[in-house]
């Protein structure tokens, strides 16, 4: 099943392929080929079964290091990083036949197109694995904002040219040479950097209310002097 699910975004353009006349197939070279598929289909698949037994057991190691308001800020990032990295995965997979047909509709008419089964798993779990990583882009710039490291005056000082930068890596990370694909990245990423941003601007206006509602008293948390005893 794991595997109908890996080829099912080949399976799904190959008609669109021979109608162009291009015959291509899936094979394994080497004699053990169909062996090293076969285990590294396996292992993955084993990681991401256990994800959330290995994953608990590192958040467990590290949360009794940490106090009690940044364990609940740890929380809610890894809360909000497991499904911003599954849909990145997800949009990848959905990319990934256009990115075929796109690629591989290059091939002379009548000619036969062999994809290397072993070429073809990593393709894929680059491109899954690549659009899951871009998606973390949002965590990371509240990371950095919560710090201090940067402001929220500084991201929106420097949006153009953060924007030029994810296109930029869309363009370098991504294994196609395709425009089309790239977008795919850049977009989304782009989009979720907006979204971080506009968390910055409201979590640093809302820390400022909350400094500015207190009195000096209250601020300064400094006691009267008590007197000397002789």
């Amino acid at each position: 099943q794991i595997l109908d699910w890996l080829v099912a975004p080949y399976e799904k353009v190959r008609p669109s392929l021979e109608e162009k006349g291009i015959n291509t197939q899936l094979v394994m070279t080497g004699i053990g080929g169909g062996f090293q598929f076969q285990l590294k289909v396996s292992l993955i698949a084993g990681i991401l079964i256990s994800s959330p037994v290995w994953m608990w057991q590192a958040w467990a190691f590290i949360l009794p290091a940490l106090f009690k308001h940044e364990r609940r800020i740890a929380v809610g990032l890894t809360a909000l990083c497991v499904p911003l990295f599954i849909g990145g995965a997800l949009l990848g997979y959905w990319v990934f036949p256009k990115a075929i047909l796109l690629l591989v509709g290059f091939v002379p008419e009548s000619w036969v197109s062999l994809l290397s089964g072993a070429d073809y798993l990593t393709f894929a779990l680059r491109m899954m694995i690549l659009f899951g990583v871009g998606a973390q882009l949002p965590v990371i710039v509240v990371i950095l904002n919560r710090l201090g490291i940067v402001s929220a005056a500084q991201l929106v000082r420097a949006r153009p040219w953060i924007i030029i930068g994810i296109f930029i890596f869309g363009a370098i990370a991504t294994p196609t040479v395709d425009p089309v694909t790239f977008l795919f990245l850049g977009i989304p990423m782009s989009l979720m950097h907006l979204v971080a941003e506009r968390i910055a601007v409201f979590t640093e206006r809302r820390s400022k209310r909350k400094t500015e509602s207190l009195s000096d008293e209250e601020a300064s948390q400094i006691e009267e002097a008590s007197d000397i005893e002789e």
